[in-house]
């Protein structure tokens, strides 16, 4: 028998919509969505370590407001696998966040998932992917996506997947202003005045068959974008400022408050990043998983 693994590290990556369609509204108010998600090169590094009993949870920047420890993803992960499994998954979690919260980046689902595989690997739990998905989507709606990544078609309130072509190369300029959004204010509004959905996902599951760069970014589309917009102009002047930058397109990433331009390549988004002025430039590339370890 090999040597029982004490720790691993991962990567998770974050996650944009290149489309978000608001379809309905079920009984029990969750949202159906249509929504085409890509996963991006920028990553939190996750560290899943053994430890003699409890959990611990160590986040990196210090100072970073994340809530209780009861709230956190991570801490939401390790306790729900352990009531699946009916076993105590003794753990430390280290968290190396370099997605910004508060941006529809998907950080924490991306962070929860990294947690669950780290888990599942080191205390060689044996779950497959559906089992791992099933916990994943009581955590948040992202969770499943991100634990497989690449590019995909979520239905549902995100649970159903389907992979779709991966886009043809790119870079994108992520720019998020110093105020996050809070996503269940969004919904809200949305649920208040509903507007007609901007049905961007059709548009874009076309483009990405064709392979056609300047279609996906004259696709992209969010139904969320007009709500988070007038609770925070800043969004809609960040997109404007991407494509005045030369994006081929711009759209904002689930409930906000980033925005994201496309690129065709690295030269032409890091031109762009020096004229955006913002909390959060990133420039990075889509990525084929969710999780990788490293």
């Amino acid at each position: 028998m090999g040597a029982v693994r004490r720790k691993i590290r991962l990567k998770a990556f974050a996650k944009v919509n290149y489309a978000l369609d608001v379809v309905g509204v079920r009984p029990d108010g969750y949202h159906e969505l249509r929504t085409v998600l890509q996963s991006v090169s920028l990553a939190d590094g996750v560290t899943v370590e053994r430890i003699g009993s409890g959990f611990e949870l160590l986040v990196e920047p210090e100072n970073l407001g994340i809530g209780t420890l009861e709230q956190n993803t991570a801490y939401r992960a390790r306790s729900l696998l352990g009531e699946l499994c009916d076993t105590e998954l003794p753990a430390r979690v280290t968290l190396t966040k370099n997605v910004p919260a508060g941006a529809g980046l998907g950080g924490g689902s991306s962070d929860a998932a990294a947690v669950l595989l780290g888990l599942d690997e080191l205390f060689g739990l044996g779950l497959s992917a559906e089992e791992l998905g099933i916990v994943g989507a009581k955590i948040g709606a992202d969770v499943p996506f991100c634990l497989a990544g690449g590019t995909a078609l979520a239905e549902g309130v995100g649970e159903a997947l389907t992979n779709v072509p991966a886009p043809p190369d790119h870079r994108l300029l992520i720019a998020k202003p110093s105020r996050g959004a809070d996503t269940g204010k969004v919904y809200r509004a949305y649920d208040a005045a509903p507007v007609p959905s901007v049905d961007s996902a059709d548009r874009v599951l076309a483009a990405l068959r064709s392979g056609d760069l300047a279609a996906l970014a004259g696709a992209l589309g969010n139904d969320l974008a007009y709500f988070t917009k007038e609770e925070l102009p800043e969004v809609a002047e960040l997109e404007e400022k991407l494509l005045q930058a030369g994006a081929l397109g711009a759209s904002m990433t689930g409930s906000g408050s980033a925005v994201y331009g496309l690129f065709r390549d690295e030269e032409a988004a890091e031109r762009a990043r020096g004229k955006i002025e913002a909390s959060f430039t990133g420039v990075c590339a889509p990525v084929s998983r969710g999780v990788e370890e490293i």
